[in-house]
């Protein structure tokens, strides 16, 4: 895009990539402030294991749901439009979320969270593809990666903080300030973009996604609670699949698609979006569990697990922040690659992890989670958003999101089944003699354990919360190891498929695409 061309207020785009980086920071502070809430929530609404995974997933329900719904209405009626209504919602959800009375009123102002998520996420990353020239986009993206990665990192610190001079609203109250003061600076800085030649709009289209896509991530969440085989699970999840299927197949033959299925000819768009697919899994499903891990297993209170969790945001942000000089240096697929082996291998040092380690150790590994994490999520961004026309930076976004929130949804359903199953088969052995009914509780979840030896005499409680830490400890180490599965194969993939480069694209890729430098 030349200087001539170019939208006056482009002049601003680093004031505006501040801006979108703001609004941003809400997004990545919601998906792990809670977690270090958790517990304390537990406590205050009397809540189970089912409905804090609720807590969690009602926003990533909504928000994977929605984000193609709403990339597509953002470069059809304005991208600006999309950032600021999101805003107004986050916000006004947040607020009515801290004066929730019962756990079903939070879930329901967490799914109007997500929806406003689903209005804010996409229309951030296709105003920076709009305002940014080619040459400078892969830093831009970098920095958009680094300051998601600042609220998913700083987030458990913030929620322990608050934790513990404040009540668990606080961690709802957060995200009021900063959604308002992202709202007034982008009302002034951000400019407006569009497709300036939209096509009908796609209505059968956008049913089929957000059935398909719900009905898809609704299985996938509930499924550890109530069993992979339950009949409601198998509907949901058969269900899901058939939609989306037909989905392709309506999008492949209408005239005027929501989503252009070509794309996917396309290496850059594809494998990159399966590259960040493997990462959000891994991460979500780890994060979901650290927490617990830090609370429940190690002893520490809600403020020491958010500092604890600190080296996660410093991770993030090194990765993200110095991709693009190793993209330049030795291609995206070189980095990307070795993104998803570090991480691969880090997981799987967490088999030799105990429940009283020390910090150094356990602080060491989370940032070379994050950082790797950093190193597959910028690259792979910029490759998407390098691999579609700028008048379709909206839905390439959104996709883009969809990977990220409904590989996340199965990471913490996954890794959080397998975990809690290994967890449950393995603490039986290692309780001390307990009345029949705490047994059972007791062998449920950690949090329930502890729960139960809350009412015991010391020495027994300290029998149970010894075994119960070293049973989720154990499981915890299997559940990273199948993440680490998937980070693996994930990097073959990217390896023998994931182009090194922006090339203008050719017929066998089937799509148009914006003619690039290398990156």
């Amino acid at each position: 895009m030349s200087a001539e061309t170019r939208h006056p207020a482009h002049d601003r785009r680093w004031q505006i990539l501040a801006v979108l980086s703001l609004s941003l920071v809400i997004i990545g502070l919601d998906n792990t402030v809670l977690n270090v809430a958790l517990p304390t929530l537990q406590a205050h609404f009397h809540a189970s294991g089912s409905t804090l995974e609720w807590m969690v997933d009602a926003y990533l329900l909504v928000f994977a749901g929605l984000l193609l719904t709403m990339g597509t209405l953002g470069d059809r009626y304005g991208r600006k439009h999309a950032l600021q209504a999101g805003l107004v919602v986050f916000a006004g959800a947040s607020a009515a979320g801290a004066l929730s009375q019962t756990s079903h009123q939070l879930i329901a102002m967490r799914a109007l969270m997500g929806g406003g998520g689903a209005l804010i996420m996409p229309a951030t990353l296709s105003i920076i593809t709009n305002v940014f020239p080619r040459e400078e986009r892969g830093k831009a993206i970098g920095v958009w990666a680094g300051m998601a990665a600042v609220g998913i990192g700083l987030g458990p610190l913030a929620g322990g903080i608050l934790l513990h001079y404040f009540s668990w609203s606080s961690v709802f109250w957060l995200n009021v300030p900063v959604a308002l003061t992202a709202l007034v600076a982008g009302f002034v800085l951000v400019p407006d973009s569009r497709d300036p030649h939209p096509t009908s709009f796609d209505f059968a289209g956008v049913l089929l996604s957000i059935a398909g896509l719900f009905s898809l991530v609704y299985g996938v969440i509930e499924a550890p609670s109530t069993g992979w085989l339950d009949p409601t699970i198998v509907l949901a999840l058969t269900g899901g699949i058939v939609i989306l299927a037909l989905f392709v197949l309506w999008e492949r033959h209408t005239d005027s698609p929501m989503l252009d299925m070509h794309l996917f000819r396309n290496p850059r768009f594809s494998v990159a979006s399966l590259a960040i697919s493997g990462a959000s899994f891994a991460l979500m499903g780890s994060t979901f569990l650290l927490t617990q891990y830090l609370q429940l297993a190690h002893g520490y209170s809600a403020l020491g697990a958010g500092a604890a969790m600190v080296p996660l945001a410093f991770g993030l942000v090194a990765g993200a922040g110095s991709s693009n000089r190793r993209v330049q240096r030795f291609g995206t697929t070189r980095v990307v690659a070795g993104g998803l082996l570090g991480l691969s291998v880090v997981l799987c040092l967490s088999l030799l992890w105990s429940p009283h380690m020390a910090y150094w150790a356990i602080g060491v590994t989370i940032f070379a989670i994050a950082f790797s994490m950093g190193n597959v999520m910028a690259p792979s961004t910029d490759s998407v958003m390098g691999s579609v026309d700028e008048a379709k930076a909206g839905v390439a976004s959104a996709m883009n999101d969809v990977t990220r929130q409904v590989a996340g949804a199965l990471g913490v359903a996954v890794i959080g089944s397998i975990t809690q199953t290994l967890y449950t088969n393995n603490v039986d052995g290692k309780l001390p003699p307990l009345p029949p009914v705490a047994h059972d509780a007791a062998s449920g979840s950690i949090g329930a354990a502890h729960a139960v030896a809350a009412q015991l005499p010391s020495p027994l409680q300290a029998a149970v919360i010894d075994a119960s830490g070293r049973a989720f400890t154990d499981a915890l180490g299997i559940g990273f190891l199948s993440a680490a599965a998937i980070s693996l194969a994930v990097a073959g993939i990217v390896l023998r498929r994931l182009p090194s480069h922006h090339l203008e694209t050719g017929k066998e890729a089937g799509v148009t695409e914006t003619a690039a430098v290398a990156v």
